[in-house]
């Protein structure tokens, strides 16, 4: 179902998704980051013709459980208050799957999540990841440092997705991601 200029009718909208954060306790920090996701989010959907409102408000959403948690729980965390919250389903799986480039249900069980595959699997479920990769902070960083950055802290096979999935939204797009400004 769409609305006027082609955006879903059932999505919030960006004043709406702030006020969710904010209500729900993220703090500044959290909210600045999750406006950068979503800035980022909305340039790849553009070059990549994905659903540009669903990526910017998925991008929004995508920390919503940092207001619980900041282990890698907050994808459970913010998918679970986003059910509670009646969001659209397309955001819930947004929330959800937006950890790194995914985490196999192997995965989840080693880092005490519910056992189920995390691994986003629309475009837009990967735009929204891999714009939060690509974010140190509200800091924009290329696939180089994002990669580093995992790799630093042991989780090699974790940066080679990241890695893959800056290929596969590249080549979609047509161009590097890194280029997109």
């Amino acid at each position: 179902m769409t609305g006027a200029k082609g955006k879903p009718a059932d999505l919030p909208s960006r004043a709406e998704c702030l006020r969710i954060l904010r209500e729900h306790g993220c703090d500044d920090e959290v909210v600045s980051h999750c406006e950068a996701v979503s800035a980022l989010a909305v340039k790849i959907a553009k070059k990549c013709r994905g659903n540009v409102h669903l990526a910017e408000i998925g991008g929004l959403l995508h920390d919503l459980g940092r207001c619980k948690s900041h282990t890698i729980s907050h994808a459970v965390e913010g998918a679970k208050l986003a059910t509670a919250l009646k969001l659209p389903e397309d955001i819930v799986k947004i929330i959800e799957r937006h950890i790194g480039a995914g985490i196999t249900s192997k995965g989840a069980e080693r880092l005490g999540l519910p056992r189920k595959d995390y691994t986003p699997k629309t475009l837009e479920e990967k735009i929204v990841a891999h714009a939060d990769n690509l974010m140190s902070g509200s800091t924009r960083t290329g696939i180089e440092e994002a990669v580093a950055n995992i790799a630093r802290k042991g989780e090699h096979e974790a940066a080679l997705k990241v890695l893959r999935l800056h290929e596969e939204l590249s080549k979609a797009c047509g161009t590097n991601i890194d280029n997109i400004v």
